[in-house]
């Protein structure tokens, strides 16, 4: 009797011991923390793991040790593309109030996650009145990066000029009307003052059970072209050789990373500016002024990174890297037009506090290789960006590419999925519509996106739809049609041959937009916010 119970004990320890291990094995895994990283007007081809020459050994290690997306859509410009984002749809159902919508922070604030934001809010309101619990940054369009203060700092000229309606806060609700946030000293650099903050978000909340959404809105590299010298000085000599010759070594790259097919995406001929020439008709002044643009543009995408830097390791630090879903992209496709602003100082250096310039669509061209156009169009060039995905404790590194087409709108729904929150969360907007893309989980692990929509653009002149390897654009009244599967880089307009997918394609386009807007196309687009 007495080796009975034996036996039965040990059993039941037995069966203990199996039920304890598969209750650590099919234990649910902790909720990932979330960092958005967002860059400003960065071209597809400006980052190290996209074919650039610029030094992004951080960004580029998130993508070693992740997934790198071939297909990422934004909506090729700045607010529309931030709206929609943070709200998984797209911008036409909404406004630069976000109306009608429930915001990331509104959703995961209510399933138990912290909420932080630094950067810019290109909208008309302050972060924290829409689900956010912290926020630091500038609350309009872009700013000088150096002095964004109204007011000039001590030993500065005055900013170059003013954005109306442009802010700076902490927290508040209210909008502040002068810029107190603002060191006011030579130090300042708001990309380092963004990251500044978060780190400080992170130190206050290192030994807190929540996890974070810690949304990173930088504002580089859009113009004004400001850099330390430091990093200016990183770049000197290396776009001397002009345009094209970049451009190629770009393309070559890409080709050499299986980033670009070079038989399905040729390199197509330069689209020269207007009011800037070809290398070859500058004068050996221009040039060099012209070299100058493009070193302090890759001296901001040069700090962006190292930024960057600077939260992984923290995050390394604090024991958090492995179980973070960290995502970095761009909000559109690079910028090819120069900021008509006052006051000027024409005589300052390139890169400096008087500044205030952009590189130009020639460099916007370079940037944005191989693809056709910049920001504001919906070619590829406009609303193409970079995606990388990183997540150690659930997405296994991958060294080929993802080329599923996906869009800002699947971010909310990717989120969603991780995160185990429900939307809308706690937003209280009225007639909240529900998101119009598809998780990214299955992508990254292999799968096929279950998507069953075409993918929609529109901003200003422009205006299109993707729906399997073809993409029907446009800039202005014509159409064109283009076969991606054979050709990324928009060369053989196909929309007289195959006008039968031209006309459904449009069609469809027309019915997206009056279920947006509520409204027929009049062949108008509507006003758009400036920056």
């Amino acid at each position: 009797m007495n080796k009975q119970k034996e036996v039965f004990a040990i059993l039941a320890i037995l069966l203990i011991c199996k039920l304890n291990v598969f209750a650590q094995v099919t234990k649910t895994p902790t909720k990932p923390n979330i960092l958005i990283i967002l860059a400003d007007d960065m071209g597809y081809s400006d980052i190290g793991c996209y074919g650039g020459e610029i030094h992004t050994p951080n960004i580029d290690r998130l993508a070693a040790n992740g997934v790198k997306f071939s297909q990422m859509y934004n909506t090729s410009k700045c607010f529309p593309t931030r709206a929609t984002l943070l709200t998984g749809v797209y911008y036409q159902r909404t406004n630069p109030n976000f109306q009608n919508t429930a915001t990331l922070g509104e959703v995961l604030r209510l399933a138990g996650y912290h909420t932080l934001w630094s950067g810019k809010q290109h909208a008309e309101f302050n972060p924290v009145t829409r689900g956010f619990d912290r926020y630091y940054g500038m609350i309009g369009g872009c700013e000088n990066h150096f002095n964004p203060s109204t007011e000039a700092a001590p030993g500065q000229p005055i900013p170059a000029y003013k954005i109306a309606g442009n802010h700076w806060s902490l927290d508040e609700k209210g909008v502040p009307e002068k810029s107190n946030y603002i060191p006011q000293d030579s130090k300042f650099y708001d990309t380092d003052a963004f990251t500044d903050r978060a780190l400080s978000w992170l130190e206050e909340y290192k030994k807190d059970d929540k996890p974070f959404l810690l949304y990173m809105a930088y504002t580089a590299p859009h113009w004004p072209l400001h850099a330390w010298p430091e990093d200016i000085a990183k770049y000197k000599g290396v776009y001397d050789g002009g345009y094209e010759p970049i451009r190629l070594a770009r393309y070559k790259r890409q080709v050499e990373l299986g980033l670009v097919d070079p038989k399905t995406t040729p390199l197509p001929p330069m689209e020269i500016g207007e009011t800037k020439p070809t290398w070859e008709n500058l004068s050996p002044e221009e040039r060099k002024l012209e070299a100058t643009r493009m070193e302090v543009y890759a001296a901001m995408v040069d700090r962006l990174d190292q930024n960057i830097g600077r939260l992984l390791k923290r995050l390394e630090e604090q024991g958090k890297l492995e179980n973070t879903l960290i995502l970095f992209l761009s909000d559109n496709g690079a910028c090819a037009t120069d900021p008509k602003v006052d006051h000027v100082d024409l005589t300052a250096p390139f890169g400096s506090v008087a500044s205030y310039v952009s590189y130009g669509q020639n460099w916007a061209t370079v940037s944005d290789t191989p693809l056709r156009k910049w920001k504001t169009t919906s070619h590829e060039g406009g609303i193409s960006t970079p995606l990388i995905v990183h997540w150690p404790a659930a997405i296994k590194p991958k060294s080929t590419w993802i080329s599923d087409p996906v869009h800002l709108v699947d971010i909310m729904p990717t989120i969603l999925s991780v995160s185990g929150a429900k939307f809308p969360g706690e937003s209280k907007e009225a007639n909240i519509h529900s998101t119009d893309g598809v998780s990214l989980l299955p992508a990254t692990k292999g799968q096929k996106i279950d998507r069953n929509n075409p993918l929609f653009y529109q901003f200003a002149k422009g205006a299109a739809i993707r729906e399997g390897q073809w993409k029907l654009v446009r800039l202005g009244p014509t159409w064109e049609l283009y076969d991606l599967a054979n050709d990324r880089s928009e060369t053989n307009n196909l929309v007289s041959k195959r006008p039968e997918i031209a006309q459904k394609m449009e069609a469809q386009w027309l019915a997206w937009w009056k279920d947006c807007t509520g409204n027929e196309w009049t062949g108008k687009a509507p006003k758009e916010v400036k920056d």
